[in-house]
């Protein structure tokens, strides 16, 4: 028996339901776990289906089938294997304690993905990567070469067929272009704290403020610079008695744990892009990473 994944959003209206059960119903599936949202504000509807194909239905075979149920709604829908491993690029530039969290993630199978590689504008993490089997690319951005710097990251990108890109706190702002040709492709992670404390040290400026709440978010990057849909938050709460290398390691410790969940999800296919917002359906039951992670 094949699993797979259905996912759809389309123009809320009547009968979408009845219309995806029925068609898995006449194909010999059965549904394992499902997850609906019908938002009243955009008029938008989203599902994200699991089910097990007991007649051994091909991926194609299902997929041509449902096209019918597509044409009717309208609407965008995608059926995939759900033993299907994405392809992922990690990008990384001097802090490395995210880079380190989702190798460790992937290499116990919590994040089951292919790393394709690991792109990089420094050197500093070039021998943690390759001891892990895994394609280290150095490019170096300056203001002279990004043009051809970012032509170089989308041939490894095309080469290795990505379907994710991971910014694991790359400190190199990309390109309209690139936000546009990857869009819904690309994850990014930052602290919380902005629009209040930019540019060099920010845990600095929080601790000479008294900030009592640390927090992290991760989002899908788009042209307006870490202003992209927020798939996920969370946030630690500290004390007047902890010291500004306090606030620094445990703002890593969420940046990391709120990245690897953000990628979870969207490996999954749990996100669905609705505007300048997200849904995000919770973790199938029964799953390895059901599990809050972290």
């Amino acid at each position: 028996m094949k699993s797979y994944v259905l996912t759809v959003s389309c123009k809320s209206t009547r009968g979408i339901v009845a219309a995806i059960t029925g068609y898995l119903a006449e194909e010999g599936c059965y549904i394992t776990d499902s997850s609906q949202f019908d938002d009243m504000e955009t008029g938008l509807f989203f599902m994200r289906l699991t089910f097990i194909s007991q007649e051994g239905a091909s991926l194609e075979k299902l997929t041509a089938g449902f096209e019918a149920v597509k044409t009717r709604f309208g609407m965008v829908a995608d059926i995939r294997d759900s033993e299907h491993r994405m392809k992922v690029l990690l990008m990384v530039s001097r802090f490395g304690h995210c880079l380190n969290d989702l190798l460790y993630r992937w290499k116990i199978g919590a994040l089951p993905i292919d790393i394709v590689g690991v792109i990089s504008n420094h050197f500093d993490y070039q021998k943690v990567v390759v001891n892990h089997d895994i394609p280290f690319h150095h490019i170096p951005v300056t203001k002279a070469n990004k043009v051809q710097a970012e032509a170089r990251m989308m041939d490894v990108v095309e080469q290795t067929g990505t379907e994710l890109i991971v910014l694991a706190r790359y400190m190199q702002i990309l390109s309209d272009a690139i936000c546009q040709k990857m869009s819904g492709q690309i994850i990014n992670i930052h602290h919380s704290f902005l629009p209040s404390f930019k540019g060099a040290n920010p845990y600095k400026q929080a601790y000479e403020r008294g900030v009592k709440l640390i927090g992290a978010t991760a989002h899908y990057v788009t042209a307006d610079l870490d202003e992209g849909p927020i798939i996920e938050q969370d946030i630690a709460r500290i004390t007047h008695a902890q010291s500004a290398e306090d606030y620094v390691s445990i703002g890593r410790d969420v940046e990391s744990q709120v990245l690897a969940r953000a990628v979870h999800a969207h490996i999954h296919h749990r996100t669905f892009i609705n505007g300048n917002r997200t849904v995000v359906f919770p973790a199938s039951p029964g799953s390895f990473a059901s599990e809050r992670m972290g």
